[in-house]
């Protein structure tokens, strides 16, 4: 596992929405099946409401991600 590129992560604070950089989640049925996967988290470096910033730890991207309060979400380069 790599660490994050932004020092001030917190390894505690993860989330599990899908990563646009490597989509490591598709060939896992944990997560097509919606469950909270051990394997495919992703840092969560801040929020700002419901905009998470996100770092996948398996290929370093970062992204923004409008969580909409639970209900889906879209990305963000």
């Amino acid at each position: 596992m790599r660490l994050p590129l932004d020092p001030t992560a917190d390894i505690g604070r993860r989330a599990w929405v899908p990563c646009p950089g490597c989509a490591d989640h598709l060939d896992c049925g944990t997560c097509l099946d919606g469950r909270t996967c051990g394997d495919h988290w992703r840092y969560l470096l801040s929020n700002q409401g419901s905009v998470l910033h996100l770092q996948c730890p398996n290929c370093t991207h970062l992204w923004t991600w409008q969580s909409g309060f639970g209900a889906g979400g879209r990305t963000h380069g």
